[in-house]
């Protein structure tokens, strides 16, 4: 399997991240998710699920950045759309981004449950998109937890890509 996303210059297109439009902006977070391609599948998967992260998060906040998670995605699927976080073409349960935590205590689902764009404070961030390929359908709803989906997940995974996007501070 494999997933890509695409680049402008070798970084994520600014209509993505903290250089977005006003009206792309919501709450001082970026809130229109990039286009994902998935390609190879494996045939027997049932579903998949997504997560990205920023790993380089953690000399600032002292903790990985959790911008997206979702699951129950069709197998079938080989694009999910720009935008698809805030009005989904391609059906999916989306869980919470960081900014629902205790720190930030973010309690608005249109912002902490689905995608949080990168806002690098510091330097370009490499951010990890990770997509897996599942053997089942996951018993979650939408506002899980990123240990949720792991729990779920766990003893299901067929197969993982992974595409490193970096973003501009």
């Amino acid at each position: 399997m494999k997933v890509q996303v695409p680049l402008t210059k070798g970084l994520l297109a600014d209509k993505y991240s903290k250089y977005a439009s006003p009206a792309d902006i919501l709450g001082d977070q970026p809130i229109v998710s990039f286009p994902i391609k998935i390609t190879d599948a494996p045939k027997d998967a049932k579903s998949l699920a997504l997560t990205l992260v920023d790993w380089d998060a953690i000399p600032v906040s002292g903790f990985m950045w959790i911008h997206w998670t979702a699951a129950n995605i069709s197998p079938d699927v080989t694009e999910i759309p720009e935008n698809n976080s805030q009005k989904p073409k391609v059906p999916m349960v989306q869980g919470r981004n960081s900014t629902a935590g205790g720190l930030i205590g973010n309690n608005d689902p249109v912002t902490a449950w689905h995608y949080n764009g990168p806002t690098p404070p510091d330097k370009t961030h490499n951010y990890h998109l990770s997509v897996y390929a599942l053997d089942t359908e996951l018993p979650l709803k939408d506002g899980f937890w990123l240990n949720e989906l792991q729990d779920a997940m766990r003893g299901h995974i067929l197969e993982t890509a992974e595409f490193v996007i970096p973003a501009r501070a």
